[in-house]
């Protein structure tokens, strides 16, 4: 049951809040677990959307500008439904909601969380959070190369781990390959101790830390030392010849045309390629062009190559993540 009805003047909040909105929940129990501790998922949504969220019992109380109620309502009845089958709401759960709901109002909650991609190590379920990241990992089913263009933390590399992980799984691949360019401050890998995967090891962390989530660290180990998962740095991949595998190329913005035509030109039969970058964020000499975008400009509409293009909106990081980098995008569009 549900009604809404104006704030009546005499309310400290007439001032601000205009409209209010009670929702009344079959289940106190199971509205705690939307709510959080200490009410702190209710204090998320609050702030995000500039409206008031009280409880009693299994009733929450709505109150502000109607249009921000709404919002609000949306959420909590679409997180009261998740909590229903069972997935645990967290913190940024509630964050990202409050985001995709607001990009989408006719989103539900629940086709995202059941669009699961692996569940990985510690059973955590991997699944896309944002629309784009939904077109993102259904393109790795209907494509062999797919292109993730767009700025951090918006789950470019991280997905396409995963997808590489679930192929594997699945035997739809034999092996993974990690293969990143070496640019990082104008160093080389001479200039590193070790052998070469000790060198490369650096400029692959970030491929490490997704792989780790997914699978437990023993595993993880067994998987190199068999050669199932393969460190292959994009200067020695030339000559190869890479069949029935699932292959990573990150930070493709530091790659040059030359570069990133051989590594397209290594796939075999039975092979995926996953191409992750951030066009705006190019390490290279200034004298040197990127072959990510260039290979962006060639290859659009090519069949069985997707591009897909993250935004802001799509950043599933600390919230301010989202907003650092569209500071920065301001930032750049003022200078230019």
């Amino acid at each position: 049951m549900r009604y809404t009805a104006p704030v009546p003047p005499s309310t400290p909040c007439a001032e601000s809040a205009i409209f209010e909105q009670l929702l009344d929940f079959n289940d106190a129990d199971r509205l705690r677990e939307v709510s959080g501790e200490l009410g702190r998922n209710f204090a998320t949504i609050g702030r995000a959307t500039g409206v008031r969220v009280s409880q009693r019992g299994a009733q929450v109380r709505v109150s502000g500008e109607e249009a921000a109620v709404r919002a609000a309502a949306r959420v909590l009845e679409q997180l009261y439904a998740l909590c229903a089958t069972g997935t645990a709401v967290t913190g940024p759960d509630v964050e990202q909601a409050v985001r995709l709901l607001a990009a989408e109002p006719e989103a539900r909650l629940s086709d995202y969380h059941g669009d699961v991609v692996l569940t990985g190590a510690r059973k955590r379920a991997i699944y896309p959070r944002t629309p784009t990241q939904k077109k993102y990992v259904h393109a790795f089913d209907d494509h062999d190369v797919v292109f993730g263009l767009g700025p951090a933390g918006t789950g470019k590399t991280y997905l396409a781990m995963a997808a590489a992980v679930a192929a594997l799984l699945a035997d739809r691949v034999k092996r993974i390959v990690l293969c990143r360019p070496a640019v990082e401050a104008g160093e080389k890998l001479g200039f590193l101790p070790g052998d070469l995967e000790e060198k490369v090891n650096p400029y692959l962390r970030p491929l490490y830390d997704a792989l780790h989530d997914m699978v437990d660290e023993e595993r993880g180990a067994r998987l190199f030392q068999k050669g199932v998962i393969e460190v292959a740095p994009l200067a020695f991949m030339r000559g190869r010849t890479l069949s029935n595998a699932f292959i990573i190329l990150d930070e493709a913005q530091n790659t040059t045309p030359e570069q990133m035509k051989m590594f397209l030109t290594r796939l075999g039969n039975g092979s995926k390629a996953a191409v992750t970058g951030d066009p705006t964020q190019v390490d290279l000499p200034h004298h040197l062009r990127s072959g990510l975008v260039d290979a962006v400009q060639i290859l659009e509409g090519t069949e069985r190559i997707a591009m897909i293009r993250f935004t802001d909106s799509d950043v599933v990081r600390h919230p301010v993540v989202g907003d650092i980098v569209r500071a920065y995008e301001k930032a750049h569009a003022r200078r230019s």
